[in-house]
């Protein structure tokens, strides 16, 4: 098979995997994926842990991304990051892409409307938040800054999920609430855990910590832990998130899900007790405190004076 004939087959399947685990493919380059959150939340059967910090209504969140393109290949990443993405010919407009995302959530939603309240399903056709986040790395897309004004003009609140490795379009960027992820204390862990494309990634990761610091927008850094990959060095995070100073930080255990399963054992997920003692070793290097957390998703926020306030 040819270079570029095997390249067509791997989009091909890759696509096709991610059809199987649920995403909808939306325009040329985005994708929505309901979590398991939502089904529950529009079923009335609870709500996800940013509904307990941010007051987030679960069941009105859109979970997407505008490009499956990632420059890391993370230990933890559900999706299957031995399959490179292209960068497509051309980029759908953010316009496209809001309305795409929303048709596709619809549909992805519909099965639900027999088995929930009428006025839970009706709401959820009708989303209310965009957590821009899904899978691949959204900086990478070029408007990314129109897509996120676009989802406001629509009534949107936006929450983005970057890797940081970018650190001119983290500094473009205003959403409601920006996250950066900070998967390591030191540049050797960093390369073990996310299997950067290039070394110099982790210089912009330091790059992007600075501008954090005087965006402003609500910020926080997200850790997700590893045990016996990267929980470990809560100094070493600490030095590092103090450079961006953000509003929260929240410090979730990993999930063995997806294709990580083919990369971690089930032991590497951390207990919910884990990581609220790690959380808090965190929390007094940085004079941060626990402002809360949640057990049945393994996770905990931290903030500087121990409150949060919701988002909305």
């Amino acid at each position: 098979m040819s270079r570029r004939k095997q390249k067509v087959h791997d989009i091909t399947d890759f696509k096709s995997l991610l059809k199987k685990q649920g995403y909808s493919l939306a325009g040329k380059h985005s994708a929505v994926k309901t979590c398991l959150w939502l089904g529950r939340a529009i079923k009335n059967e609870g709500e996800c842990y940013k509904s307990a910090f941010y007051s987030i209504q679960s069941h009105r969140c859109l979970q997407m991304t505008p490009t499956l393109m990632c420059n890391q290949k993370c230990l933890h990443c559900w999706r299957p990051t031995e399959i490179d993405v292209p960068m497509p010919g051309d980029w759908n407009s953010p316009v496209e892409i809001v309305g795409s995302c929303i048709e596709s959530q619809r549909k992805l939603i519909s099965g639900f409307g027999d088995s929930a309240p009428r006025d839970l399903w009706m709401e959820g056709n009708e989303p209310r938040h965009v957590a821009i986040s899904l899978s691949g790395e959204p900086t990478l897309f070029p408007h990314l800054p129109e897509l996120i004004e676009e989802f406001k003009e629509q009534g949107f609140t936006t929450f983005v999920v970057s890797n940081g490795t970018v650190p001119a379009m983290m500094a473009k960027i205003d959403p409601s609430q920006l996250y950066m992820s900070l998967d390591a204390p030191d540049l050797q862990t960093y390369e073990k855990v996310c299997a950067p494309k290039s070394p110099e990634l982790w210089d912009r990761i330091n790059e992007s910590l600075a501008i954090l610091k005087n965006k402003d927008t609500r910020t926080v850094i997200r850790i997700t832990l590893i045990k016996g990959v990267n929980m470990f060095d809560p100094e070493g995070y600490a030095e590092l998130i103090r450079k961006a100073e953000p509003d929260y930080i929240e410090v979730k255990a990993y999930m063995h899900l997806g294709f990580s399963r083919k990369r971690l054992p089930r032991e590497a997920m951390p207990s919910h007790e884990e990581v609220l003692d790690f959380s808090g070793k965190i929390a007094e290097n940085l004079g941060y405190r626990i402002a809360d957390d949640v057990a049945v998703s393994r996770v905990v926020l931290l903030s500087k004076d121990g409150s949060v306030s919701p988002l909305v």
